[in-house]
């Protein structure tokens, strides 16, 4: 006797794991507006400033904005609250705050502050937009070169000793040469030889990639100001008085009004940056090549087993990320001042590293960070010159802080690629 059994399916258990909410952002936006509010509007001082929208020489004038300081900081501290509570509703929703909505935040700050710091004058905008696009370019190369080193799984560690070699060896070989072409070329294979030396220690020989890479930023600081010191400066119109790299202003594009200036009139080293971050972005995501290069990042053991060559990736890729370094070097040197200066990086290598985890290893949000970085330099140069009365000393360290706050209020919990800083022995 055979009986069947019919059972109805009963509902499946289901359980849903709701996503912590991070309010790191709200509560960074609130910081920061209710530091617009009370401190650029309620507390600000009552002046009239002038923003400036046309640079000199320009044929088409732009009517200038005049307005009361502190009405722009009572009305933009107003604007800046109501986006942090969408941002906190977002937040609520567990949803993250589109990228979008903390730009205009940072604008409407930013201009809060403009107007704060130059309340009672003017406020030089293409000057300042220029300043930024200039003093971002070395972190700008040095990001890429961090971004692209971590994407095959290499912590590139050593852009500081790369920007400081470039920049030494732009402006003694473009001095000794008479030619800042062949002073850029240089540079760029100073960075390359310095990355090809932290990939072979790590690669082949399996050392930490952190303690390598200090140790050739230390080494690179060591050598140049040896030189600097026992060279260029007993004869610095033979080894150290390069010149500067000149504008190239783009016929009909540099005439446009306040976006000709700020774009179209730059030095080599300015346009090498508008075109290495799209065609970097581009080639990391959407080609062969960039698919196979994140691979090796990710999952190294896979992408072994499917035919790539890890470590041969990871030393072309390496050396590729120093030549974009170098010329970041040479964008300090012969790129801005001219003649090289002790410790001339200063630190920017490492402010590039937190670039490129700002923008979560990616090449245009990496940029943008450090684009960031740059307008906190230039804000540092014009509110010093148009007397804030904010202390020298607090002025100095503007930019670095500004990268801390960035890093530390925005970034969360950031994980980079699987595969980075792991050496890869095949099996």
């Amino acid at each position: 006797m055979t009986s069947t059994l019919t059972a109805g399916a009963s509902p499946a258990l289901r359980s849903t794991v709701l996503a912590r909410r991070n309010w790191k952002t709200p509560v960074s936006l609130l910081i920061f507006a209710l530091l617009g509010l009370i401190g650029f509007g309620l507390l600000g001082q009552s002046s009239e400033v002038t923003f400036n929208w046309t640079g000199t020489g320009d044929d088409v004038i732009i009517p200038n904005w005049v307005e009361d300081s502190k009405r722009i900081g009572i009305v933009f501290g107003i604007l800046m609250l109501a986006i942090t509570a969408v941002s906190g509703w977002f937040t609520w929703n567990r949803t993250k705050t589109p990228a979008w909505l903390v730009l205009v935040f940072g604008l409407l700050f930013v201009t809060a502050l403009l107007a704060s710091v130059g309340t009672g004058g003017r406020v030089p905008v293409v000057y300042l937009a220029t300043g930024a696009i200039s003093f971002a370019v070395p972190v700008v190369l040095g990001a890429l070169a961090g971004v692209m080193g971590e994407r095959v799984g290499v912590v590139n560690i050593a852009i500081e000793g790369q920007l400081l070699l470039g920049a030494f060896m732009a402006a003694i070989v473009g001095t000794m040469t008479g030619n800042l072409f062949l002073g850029m070329a240089s540079a760029m294979i100073g960075g390359a030889l310095v990355a090809m030396i932290l990939a072979s220690f790590s690669i082949k020989y399996l050392v930490d990639q952190i303690i390598i890479g200090v140790v050739l930023n230390v080494l690179v600081a060591g050598i140049t100001s040896f030189f600097y010191s026992a060279v260029m400066t007993n004869d610095s119109e033979t080894f150290n008085f390069p010149g500067t790299l000149s504008f190239l202003a783009i016929p009909g594009l540099s005439e446009i009004p306040l976006i000709g200036p700020i774009l179209f009139n730059h030095r080599i080293t300015t346009y090498a940056v508008f075109i290495l971050v799209p065609l970097i972005g581009l080639l990391m995501y959407k080609t062969r090549w960039g698919l196979r290069l994140r691979a090796v990042g990710e999952h190294p053991l896979a992408a072994d087993t499917v035919g790539i060559n890890v470590n041969g990736t990871r030393f072309r890729v390496m050396t590729l990320a120093g030549l974009i370094a170098g010329l970041g070097g040479a964008a300090l040197s012969i790129g801005s001042v001219g003649p090289f200066i002790r410790d001339m990086s200063a630190g920017q290598g490492y402010i590039a590293l937190a670039c490129v985890i700002l923008g979560r290893w990616n090449p245009w949000y990496a940029a943008t960070a450090a684009l960031m970085f740059g307008f906190a330099r230039i804000f540092q140069v014009w509110s010093g010159q148009a007397g804030s009365g904010i202390p020298a000393d607090f002025i100095a360290m503007i930019p670095y802080l500004v990268t801390l706050i960035a890093v530390a209020g925005f970034v969360g919990k950031s994980v980079g690629p699987a595969g980075a800083g792991k050496a890869y022995v095949k099996q």
